[in-house]
């Protein structure tokens, strides 16, 4: 079943122009968004609203199909960030240092360029806790 323009657009506004996993902004990149399922339909779920996020292209290709997997630091089976369970800030941070541990060692880097161009990190990011 394909998703309906209406939830699409409940998707959209729900996400306000940022992908629900890194939370770049749509506006200043070159590929629009997508919607992700969640869980995957391949995992038996649905179209809902509810199973659907704002992706941005890297973030959807990495993610793939997967809910859970290998974490080196822990050297266990983990499961992927859920922007319907989980809350951002415990999972990621902005900082352009790849040694930032603060949160569960997972942070997002920000790029030179779009440090430069003031693009990263949010400036206003209603889901980023200081």
């Amino acid at each position: 079943m394909a998703v309906t323009a209406k939830t699409q657009r409940i998707v959209r506004e729900r996400a306000a122009a940022r992908c629900e996993y890194c939370h770049a902004d749509e506006r200043w990149q070159f590929i629009r968004f997508t919607l992700d399922h969640v869980v995957p339909l391949s995992a038996d779920d649905s179209d809902d609203a509810d199973n659907l996020a704002l992706a941005c292209r890297n973030c959807n290709e990495r993610r793939g199909n997967r809910t859970e997997a290998f974490d080196f630091t822990s050297q266990q089976i983990v499961s992927l960030f859920n922007p319907r369970r989980d809350e951002w800030s415990q999972h990621f941070a902005w900082s352009p240092d790849i040694n930032d541990d603060r949160h569960n060692g997972r942070v997002l880097l920000i790029r030179e360029r779009d440090l430069l161009d003031g693009l990263h990190p949010p400036e206003v990011d209603p889901r980023q806790s200081n």
